[in-house]
This record gives structure tokens, sequence and C-alpha cells, in this order.
């Protein structure tokens, strides 16, 4: 054998061995880790009177190989020791996410879990309880709050939030009811801004915020811990890119961590119908001004207001400029699109950008439908109904093939790829 064989013949087993120990590794915690939840979700039953623990799939996401702590009803996982161990099929796409797969609902997380215990157990209660959802008469709904990638809507959750973190630190109870009431009012006066944004905002605070809330909950941090953890996410939080379906995990924890000190158990109140705001409005004995506007004038300098303001009219104009060239890339310019008839997707929430009337922008994207799998590294555009995807125009086309800037489609042997009419494009149909 040639040196030059040897040495890439040595590196090939190193590979094989580095992911064999990987794998390994991973078989070892994951039964610990399950362990862990089981006893966990046990002791906080009392929560929701409903034990959430349930079937588990942790997955490497480079590898797509997963650990389970429940068979399933396929027996594509096989029993190792305490856990179940195989492959999930390329069809399906990976995320930390709830779903249905070979006979079961399933809590999917990617590996690897944190490594700090608070973290850990927040995170897999979080996915945990999206399964426990319908059982205790939750629905999910994920509507669209595209007012909280505009300026004043921003500003004033920002402002709501700052609100509430020093509602935490307050040392008083007047003090503290003073902090919450501001933050009410900035969020009231927000809605009253973009009408119809109190029931957009509810549906999604009651499906993603109430989960985060019981994560929250279940994490076992103490008093101090749960404030320096919400007072870090908020931090960076507000530097994130985009608000649009974040923001029910900043807001709901803190609101119910506030609530359960002067309530215990809110949470068994709320149902799928309640409205979040009203809600807390009631409980903590908050009163609104008459006039929100001149009130919010009045508290907006205790909150940092005239940086926040600063800081969002500078990221307006940027936002012009992202509008204009995504217009361009998506509407104007030749492009591809393809119909979203059975999707599965799975994309970075915290990047997605709304493109007024025309839809939405994922920077990154992974979905799966008839024709086939489109993963995206540089944008797509989902249109408002949902129905249509569309990506770049192609740069190289074979037949199952399809690549451009940044996306790459597999496309199904039954379909193919066909030049718009107009002129503006591409466009899959089925043979």
């Amino acid at each position: 054998m040639k040196r030059g064989q040897l040495l890439f013949f040595c590196f090939s087993l190193f590979l094989v061995a580095k992911a064999k120990s990987q794998s390994s590794s991973y078989a070892d915690t994951a039964a610990a880790y399950f362990e862990e939840l089981r006893m966990n979700a046990l002791q906080n039953k009392e929560l929701w009177d409903y034990d959430i623990y349930a079937p588990v799939l942790l997955v490497n996401p480079r590898s797509r190989e997963v650990f389970a702590n429940y068979p399933d009803s396929l027996n594509v996982l096989q029993k190792e020791k305490r856990i179940y161990h195989g492959y999930l099929p390329r069809e399906l796409n990976i995320s930390n996410t709830s779903l249905h797969w070979n006979g079961k609902d399933w809590a999917m997380i990617m590996l690897p879990l944190p490594a700090d215990r608070h973290r850990r157990l927040n995170l897999l209660s979080h996915e945990l309880f999206h399964n426990a959802q319908r059982q205790l008469g939750f629905f999910p709904y994920n509507p669209e709050n595209n007012h909280l990638d505009k300026k004043k809507g921003r500003i004033y959750l920002r402002l709501e939030l700052q609100a509430l973190v020093k509602a935490m630190h307050s040392s008083s109870r007047a003090g503290r009811k003073k902090h919450i009431q501001d933050a009410i009012i900035f969020r009231k006066y927000r809605h009253s801004i973009y009408p119809g944004s109190d029931s957009t905002e509810a549906l999604i605070e009651i499906n993603e915020g109430i989960c985060e809330y019981t994560g929250m909950m279940m994490s076992q941090r103490n008093v101090q811990q749960q404030q320096a953890n919400f007072e870090n996410r908020i931090r960076q939080f507000v530097l994130g890119k985009s608000y649009l379906r974040s923001f029910a995990y900043e807001t709901i924890p803190v609101y119910g961590w506030l609530l359960q000190q002067i309530k215990p158990g809110w949470n068994k109140e709320v149902n799928k119908n309640t409205n979040l705001t009203d809600f807390f409005i009631h409980s903590f004995g908050i009163n609104l001004p008459a006039r929100l506007s001149e009130k919010v004038a009045a508290i907006s300098p205790g909150y940092n207001g005239a940086a926040i303001t600063k800081q969002e009219e500078l990221r307006e104009e940027k936002t012009k400029q992202q509008i204009v060239f995504y217009t361009s890339k998506f509407i104007n310019e030749p492009h591809l699109s393809l119909p979203l008839e059975n999707m599965n997707m799975s994309f970075d929430y915290l990047s997605i950008f709304p493109l007024e009337d025309k839809g939405t922008v994922y920077p990154t994207i992974r979905v799966t439908d008839k024709w086939g799998i489109l993963d995206v590294k540089d944008g797509a555009l989902v249109s408002p109904d949902w129905k249509q995807i569309t990506v770049g125009l192609p740069a190289s086309i074979t037949d199952s093939l399809i690549q451009g800037k940044g996306w790459t489609l597999e496309l199904n042997k039954n379909y193919r790829l066909e030049k718009d009419k107009n002129g503006k494009g591409y466009k899959i149909l089925k043979n």
C-alpha cells in the first residue's frame, strides 16, 4: 500500500471510529437524559395535574441518527438496552418540534442537548408540553404577527419587556405592580396601533408562550437563577433579527412567573380561547388609564424609550432596503415557484422576514413535499396562504437534481421542471 493510500485508509478508520464513538456516547447519555426527564415530569405533575412524559426522539442532525425512549409502531427503531435506536428517513425534517411519525406523537429535539441541566430540562419540557397540549385542551396556532417587524411594534414590545425586567427586580409589591401595569400599558398601546394584533399575539402566546412557561417552571431553577435567566434571554432577544414568532417565548414566561407568586396555579385557568392580556389585567388587578398615548409618553423615558426608538428608526431604514431586495429577487426577477400541497418544513424562526403582503422570507428552510426535497440556505419566499414557495432562478438542471444560488432541489421521478409561459422563470409540474 502506498503512503498516500495508507494515510487515507488510516484517516478513514479514524472517521469511522469517531462516528462510532460519538454514537456510543449519545447512546450512553440518552438513557440518562430520558430518566432525568421522566423523573422531572413526575415531580412536576402538579403544574398541570398531568404527567407530560411521552415519546421523545433525540436526533443527531448531521447523521440523522435517532435515540428514543419508546418503540415506533413500524419497528424502524431497534431496542438497545434501555433505549431505541435507528435513523430517520430523509423526507422527515429535523428540528425541535412535535410530530406524528410511525404511529406515535413524538417530541423531537436535536442533539447535542445543553450541558447545563436547567437549560436541558427547560428545552425538553417545552417540547414535551407541545405533545400534551391537545390532551389539555389546547390547539397549535401560529398566526402571522408581522406588526412586530414594524418600527412601533418593536418599540413597544421592547418597552414592555424592559418594564417586566424592572418588575422582576422590584423589592416592593407596589413597585412590582407599577412596573407590571406599565408593561401592560405598552402592550395595550401596541395593540391599539395595529388593530387585530391582540388576537394574533394571543394565539401564539397560548401555543408557544404557555409551552415556554411550562419549560421554565420545570427547569428546577431557583428564584435568583430564574431572574438571571429571564434577564439574559431578554437581552439576547432584543438584539435578534425577528420578533414575529419568538416574542411569546419571552413575554408569557415572565408574566407567568410574576403571577405564580401571588396566584399559584393560574395556568390551570387558561384554555385555548383565553386572551392572556385580558387575563393578566384581571389577575394582577391592573387599572388602565383613559388616554393610553399620554401615559405611554409619560412612562417611556423610565424604560430607556429614547434610545430604543433611535435604534428602531435606524433598523427601519435597513428594513426598507431589504424589502426592495427581496421584492426584486422573488417577485420581479425570474424565479422558480413550487406548490405546497403536503409539505413538512423546518426553519429558523429567529430570522424570518415579512415581505409586506407578498409573504414571508425564510433565510434558511428545508421543505419536503410530493415533488421532492428543497434545501435553502440563501432565502425563500413562502406565500401568505402557504400554498407556494419561491426561490431564485436555477443555475444547474438535471433530471433529479436542480441547483440555484443557495438552494438545491431533489426532484421526485414523477415531477418535471418547466419554463413559465410568461417568461418569469420556472415551475414544477407532475408528469
